[in-house]
């Protein structure tokens, strides 16, 4: 697993995006452009966003590894697991795009498969060449000499300020050791008093999710925010206090990503493990898994 502090670099990846501003078409070329209703679909479901992440990861992951020049159509293949993947190969030549709602990203190892696709996309669309990526789906994405390093540093600063904790110290560890936290229904069984259901669970529920968009990129925080998850629908003050702890946490190293590293992409690399009965409120197993393309972590 990799995960490094983001150092003060100019963003300088070598893949590239494209905004549609008006993705419609008269007549069909290859790629048909998706309906409002799905770009709505697709915007309000939040689990898509997760999973969509590890297709980013693993097309940005396959560009750093290559050192592929990029610049986001006729003849494109569309993949049955990721339906917002395409891809087009011409000998030893490929080149890949990746489209979430009205924005492209593009690949590959040949820089006039790219071109062509630009301009076939600019015959069809309305649309905007945002030349090297930067940021994507609230991303940031920056290069180094060791491949291509991915964070969410102002989204982690901006949800800091939102919450108030500008100055508070930061805490070491997203949760305390051996913390298990409980339910009301366990709490009542128990008979435990003193951490009371919550009476306005919409803003703990908020700050979750918005935690949750962070382990796109912040593995550390994985585990703390999946058991903070399990309680979202009657949230109590010990699950506050522990989502609140897990910001402080973040605030310490804002910065923090994951780096896709340059080399070869010989193999899928997939690591688990299990903590029995560690559960308080189900006995049952608590699993955890990462799994590396090459030597980037991509899920």
């Amino acid at each position: 697993m990799e995960v490094e502090e983001i150092p003060a670099l100019l963003p300088q990846p070598s893949i590239t995006t494209t905004d549609l501003s008006d993705a419609v078409l008269d007549e069909p070329t290859g790629v048909e452009a998706p309906t409002p209703n799905a770009s709505e679909d697709i915007v309000a479901d939040p689990l898509t966003t997760m999973q969509e992440m590890v297709t980013v990861r693993s097309v940005i992951s396959l560009a750093a590894s290559t050192g592929w020049k990029a610049g986001g159509i006729t003849g494109y293949v569309q993949s049955a697991y990721d339906h917002s993947l395409f891809t087009k190969k011409s000998g030893t030549d490929l080149v890949i795009i990746l489209i979430y709602v009205d924005d492209l990203m593009i690949t590959g190892n040949s820089s006039e498969m790219i071109d062509e696709v630009k301009r076939s996309l600019h015959k069809s669309f309305k649309l905007k060449d945002l030349g090297k990526v930067k940021y994507f789906l609230g991303i940031e994405i920056m290069r180094s000499h060791k491949g291509i390093l991915l964070n969410q540093r102002k989204y982690a600063l901006e949800l800091k300020s939102d919450l108030g904790l500008s100055g508070a110290k930061p805490a070491s560890s997203p949760l305390e050791q051996n913390q298990k936290l409980a339910t009301i229904d366990y709490d009542k069984h128990v008979r435990l008093k003193g951490d009371e259901e919550l009476t306005d669970i919409g803003g703990c529920q908020m700050l979750i999710g918005k935690l949750i968009y962070l382990t796109i990129i912040r593995p550390d925080i994985c585990f703390a925010v999946q058991v903070l998850s399990q309680f979202m629908q009657h949230p109590k003050q010990s699950h506050l206090e522990a989502a609140m702890k897990v910001v402080k946490y973040i605030k310490g190293s804002p910065g923090k990503g994951i780096l896709l590293k340059k080399g070869t992409l010989e193999e899928i690399t997939a690591y688990c493990d299990s903590d029995w009965a560690a559960c308080p409120n189900t006995k049952r197993l608590v699993t955890g898994y990462v799994i590396k393309f090459g030597e980037s972590l991509i899920s």
